[in-house]
């Protein structure tokens, strides 16, 4: 696939994997739609992707957590856009807390971030991705979207269930031109431990001790657009910590005897 002129709507587009991902594609000769709440630093990082590259940057604010704001931005984007050709569902929230300290009041929030508004804007644009010839959607999951660990009981089920979405959405949609990948990153150096929640919805504020040693976020940006040129059904990025994976499907007993003595600090 070529990216030259291409219309990539990003969530979660401000900072991290997501920033990375928009200024990757901008080196490419993509038209880039950023989005994320912080429209401050979204304006920022579209001055400097124009100045830098010359491409078409448009920046349409978005609070994935909210139906209004998220009907809003497909509106104003529909209006200013003939199509969309990659979607990618960036945005979303990690947690640090243990389950039996955790009220059901941050389980819906993480869901509400994570899944119900990665699938109702995902909902809301396929349609109009059918209608126009089809397009690719990536949904950025994690590699505990593949197995449970201590502190993430909400952030983890609300990637198993984007892979129970996006797997079906993939299969019920094959004769439609629109491809899914789903992308797992491992450990990689964001703020997403920073930004996590915790049992009072708090903010963790400090970042995990393995995410700070772990692959940039331009490295992953980068593997994450080859998969999407290879179109890859699902991919696993990051460092030795993928391996767990591997060890969960095919030696399991090993996989629950090494996580059960992971100390959940």
């Amino acid at each position: 696939m070529n990216f030259k002129n291409k219309i990539i709507w990003i969530t979660g587009a401000s900072s991290g994997i997501g920033k990375s991902l928009a200024t990757e594609f901008s080196k490419l000769g993509s038209c880039i739609i950023l989005s994320s709440r912080n429209k401050e630093k979204l304006v920022e990082l579209a001055s400097q992707l124009i100045k830098e590259y010359k491409n078409e940057i448009d920046v349409i604010p978005l609070d994935i957590s909210d139906s209004q704001s998220i009907n809003e931005a497909y509106k104003i984007v529909k209006s200013k856009h003939k199509k969309i050709d990659i979607l990618i569902n960036n945005a979303g929230v990690s947690q640090r807390s243990l389950i039996i300290e955790t009220p059901i009041e941050v389980d819906r929030k993480v869901f509400e971030i994570n899944y119900f508004g990665t699938i109702a804007l995902t909902k809301l644009i396929l349609p109009w991705i059918i209608d126009t010839g089809g397009g690719h959607i990536v949904v950025i999951s994690s590699i505990v979207g593949k197995f449970g660990f201590p502190l993430r009981s909400a952030y983890s089920a609300s990637k198993h269930a984007l892979h129970g979405f996006f797997e079906t959405l993939r299969s019920e949609l094959i004769d439609k031109n629109v491809k899914v990948t789903i992308v797992c990153p491992g450990r990689v150096v964001t703020n997403i431990s920073v930004n996590a929640i915790t049992k009072d919805s708090s903010r963790y504020g400090k970042m995990d001790v393995g995410q700070a040693k772990g692959i940039s976020s331009v490295k992953c940006a980068r593997k994450i657009i080859r998969s999407v040129k290879k179109n890859k059904k699902e991919v696993l990025i990051g460092g030795k910590e993928v391996f767990m994976v591997y060890m969960r499907k095919y030696f399991p007993g090993i996989f629950y005897k090494l996580s059960s003595r992971v100390k959940p600090t």
